[in-house]
């Protein structure tokens, strides 16, 4: 087997796993509360992560690492995990996980936007139709569809969901500086990330013990949403002859987790939810023709 073939097996592999993340954390958060879930699935993650490195032989790597690494390994690690699944998990405990999930997915929109100012990149007449197209496929799931009444069904849950993407822009727009090897960069951002979310389940969780469904639930995110799946895709990235090849798939995620959701959850999918995922891919694909 070639190895384009075999970055589109490994990047089929990602998109199949990230279409069930959805349903897991809308599921899992049935058990657990947003932090005790969040912990589960970030330590898993930290943990594979670590496994990872030891089997590639890179622990050493961590030697090479200065002062300044480690921190913006820790600004980073608050970035995300801690704050962009916190955010976001908190919208799916509000929303339905189709909202929560369409929502979201306009980080690539929110990524042009912020590359304006902090990368200093110019913006294109076509750029501004094609984030007008998205943000109004937002505004159609956001009032499900009643966009002449303009009413939005739960303001506080668009808000956070929207919110996580512009997080999540941020992390990648100053992953992006970093040089350091990949797989070093993910195990530190989580080990650091998992640390903000102990320190804030101290804070502000009443202790509880999970349930076996509920820890079941937080590693399989740790696993396949955070840990093992990023890692099959950097692999996918590496294999491609372009990552044009392989990134096109990743459109795909939103319409085969509304199938999925609609199995796993048991959510009725609206209309409103599949015209404005349309509205949003169609926006973010005129951004990057």
């Amino acid at each position: 087997m070639g190895n384009q073939k075999k970055a589109y097996l490994y990047a089929a592999v990602t998109v199949l796993l990230w279409s069930t993340v959805a349903s897991a954390f809308k599921i899992s958060l049935r058990y657990l509360d947003v932090l005790l879930l969040l912990f589960l699935a970030s330590i898993s993650s930290t943990v594979i992560l670590f496994l990872f490195l030891l089997f590639l032989k890179k622990l050493n790597l961590l030697k090479t690492l200065v002062k300044k690494n480690y921190l913006h390994s820790a600004l980073l690690g608050f970035l995300n995990p801690f704050l962009y699944y916190l955010v976001l998990l908190k919208a799916y405990s509000i929303l339905t996980a189709q909202e929560a999930l369409t929502l979201n997915f306009v980080w690539p929109i929110m990524l042009v936007l912020l590359s304006i100012p902090l990368l200093r990149q110019k913006i294109k007449t076509k750029s501004i139709l094609a984030i007008v197209i998205s943000f109004f496929g937002v505004f159609i799931i956001a009032t499900r569809g009643n966009i002449l009444g303009f009413r939005f069904t739960n303001l506080t849950g668009v808000s956070l969901a929207v919110g996580s993407s512009v997080i999540w822009a941020l992390f990648w727009i100053y992953n992006v500086k970093d040089q350091t090897d990949e797989i070093v960069k993910l195990f530190l951002n989580f080990a650091f990330g998992s640390c903000f979310i102990f320190l804030s389940m101290l804070l502000f969780s009443k202790p509880q013990v999970p349930s076996f469904n509920g820890i079941l639930g937080g590693v399989y995110i740790g696993l396949f949403e955070m840990g093992i799946t990023f890692l099959v895709w950097l692999k996918a990235l590496k294999l491609s002859k372009t990552t044009a090849h392989v990134t096109s798939l990743i459109y795909l995620v939103p319409f085969l987790s509304i199938v999925v959701i609609h199995f796993a959850v048991g959510e009725k999918i609206f209309l409103s939810t599949i015209i404005g995922l349309i509205f949003i891919v169609t926006g973010i694909i005129l951004q990057k023709l």
